[in-house]
């Protein structure tokens, strides 16, 4: 494997990286306590990535086993136990576990643990889940027909 083509050609580099304190408040918090914190959009990244905090109250729901036709997503797990499953089954990611998924990649995520659960999802390329994350909010009321397009236009498979 090689290095990528240049894409930046100019002489001694430029000011253009930024930061994102610890102390800024979440972007999204979902109807069961989860929050989104948007760390990287595909927008603000030129759409090589999109990094995202997601923090689970305990006892919370996640994604059920779906997978992805554009996109690959990884798991890192920054604190507490999360059901993760890998494609075949679910096993317990804890603080300091990565899962990689390719596209077509089997996989999903609960909290079962009676603690919270911290993490890292980054998606590439850098996808708008923002607006997948913040629909998740109201998917539920739609008619099955509509919540079938959502995820569709999400990139969300479901297999059951």
């Amino acid at each position: 494997m090689s290095y990528p083509e240049i894409r930046y050609d100019g002489e001694g580099g430029e000011a253009s990286a930024w930061i994102r304190p610890a102390a800024t408040p979440a972007d999204l918090t979902g109807n069961s306590g989860t929050s989104f914190s948007y760390l990287a959009t595909g927008a603000q990244t030129g759409g090589d990535f999109g990094l995202y905090r997601l923090d689970m109250p305990p006892r919370t729901r996640g994604a059920g086993d779906h997978f992805h036709r554009t996109i690959t997503e990884s798991f890192f797990v920054l604190s507490g136990t999360v059901k993760l499953f890998n494609g075949e089954k679910w096993v317990d990611g804890r603080e300091g576990d990565f899962l990689h998924v390719p596209p077509g990649g089997r996989h999903g995520f609960h909290n079962e643990s009676d603690d919270p659960v911290s993490m890292l999802l980054l998606f590439t390329p850098g996808a708008p889940r923002e607006a997948y994350f913040e629909g998740l909010k109201t998917v539920g009321e739609l008619p099955e027909h509509e919540r079938l397009e959502f995820f569709l236009k999400h990139d969300n498979n479901f297999t059951s």
